[in-house]
């Protein structure tokens, strides 16, 4: 018989942008590397103890499979935790915030169809919008998050998205936070051009101070749906997060679910539900918002006395990034950093039309304080 030389993907498969997550993933495998590159919570922030305790407290149910909407008593849960409380029919629990991007593509993109992301975005949109073979579009941010009015110009040149993703607080990559004018600008153009809004909010609950404005979602739940993760404020471990929006459209993302993975775990979605119903989330997220706004302290400091003249970075208020511009090819910047076991992210990942090589991203979340100064003065020197 002869052999295969040649499998034929397919060709939405093919893009590569994939690579670019798998590469930050294997910075993680150098024990000696200062890490800047992952997006990861700090460990010290897992409650190992108390979720070892909760496991031996849980019956049968909890190892069972459950409905494809959720579990009640997690929908329930979840649900206190929003603005607005959904109705029963608004809300699915999933197995993470990447999957309910998945679902949204899966249930409303056709080849070619239009999708607005920001620029630069979070990789793993770009990922699902192309796997769906979406024409993807791009609009600016600035330090005030996506440019609306750019957005608007966009929209008077005639193109027609079905949908419009976002990450209003704590931008990934770049840190930034939506205003609030911007904020009801942005569901305004949605209702009177016929998009959907896909907020993402991973990083809500990690405002420094506790803060943060009103969600899209809260704004304008008629063209919103929100797409939340437990996996930067819970753990990563368990895989789960929701999707919150109309009913009509979350009625779609559950049939979606059912032949994708038909259910998210029991035991994760018991888990979170019980960890929420003693109280224990709210001391979590109070520790976490600590640690990471010490870390970017350090990292500021750090950048602000050894970075060369030209750099520039972003100031964020909350969740575990900084964007940096340089005066330099950051893609080059990238590589020679990791010699000197520093791992950084180039930009240009970020970005749907392949832009920002003079970007860098940097994650404070994960890295141990000792070594963030020590860390940006070797960067620094690659940069220099």
């Amino acid at each position: 018989m002869a052999v295969r030389q040649a499998w034929e993907f397919a060709e939405r498969t093919r893009a590569g942008a994939g690579d670019g997550i798998a590469a930050i993933l294997g910075l993680l495998g150098n024990p000696d590397l200062i890490s800047f590159a992952g997006g990861f919570p700090d460990p010290r922030t897992f409650p190992a103890d108390r979720v070892a305790a909760l496991i031996g407290e849980m019956d049968a149910s909890a190892f069972q499979y459950a409905p494809t909407q959720g579990l009640a008593g997690t929908r329930d849960a979840i649900a206190g935790r929003l603005e607005r409380r959904p109705e029963e029919a608004e809300l699915l629990v999933t197995s993470g915030g990447i999957e309910a991007l998945e679902l949204v593509s899966k249930s409303f993109l056709d080849r070619g169809d239009a999708v607005v992301v920001e620029a630069p975005t979070y990789l793993g949109a770009i990922m699902a919008f192309r796997s769906f073979e979406a024409e993807v579009h791009s609009v600016p941010l600035d330090d005030d998050g996506l440019d609306v009015d750019a957005l608007a110009s966009l929209l008077e040149s005639g193109v027609r998205p079905k949908l419009l993703y976002t990450i209003p607080d704590y931008q990934n990559p770049a840190g930034v936070t939506l205003s609030a004018e911007r904020r009801g600008a942005l569901v305004e153009l949605a209702r009177r051009y016929g998009f959907l809004v896909v907020e993402d909010v991973a990083y809500r609950e990690l405002g420094f101070d506790g803060s943060a404005l009103p969600s899209l979602w809260s704004l304008a739940p008629d063209v919103v749906v929100q797409a939340g993760t437990t996996s930067k404020t819970f753990f990563p471990g368990v895989r789960l997060g929701w999707a919150v929006g109309p009913a009509e459209v979350v009625a779609q993302l559950v049939s979606a679910k059912q032949n994708t993975d038909q259910c998210a775990g029991a035991l994760g979605q018991r888990l979170y539900e019980e960890y929420v119903r003693r109280g224990w989330i709210e001391e979590q997220l109070r520790a976490s918002r600590a640690l990471y706004a010490q870390k970017w302290a350090l990292l500021r400091d750090a950048l602000e006395r050894f970075m060369p003249a030209g750099v520039e970075w972003t100031t964020p208020r909350g969740g575990f990034f900084t964007w940096l511009t340089l005066p330099v090819d950051a893609t080059e910047v990238a590589p020679r950093a990791a010699e000197q076991n520093v791992g950084v992210v180039p930009g240009a990942l970020f970005y749907a039309n392949g832009s920002g090589s003079d970007k860098l991203r940097l994650s404070f979340s994960m890295v141990d304080e000792s070594q963030i100064a020590t860390g940006i003065e070797l960067l620094a020197s690659v940069v220099g």
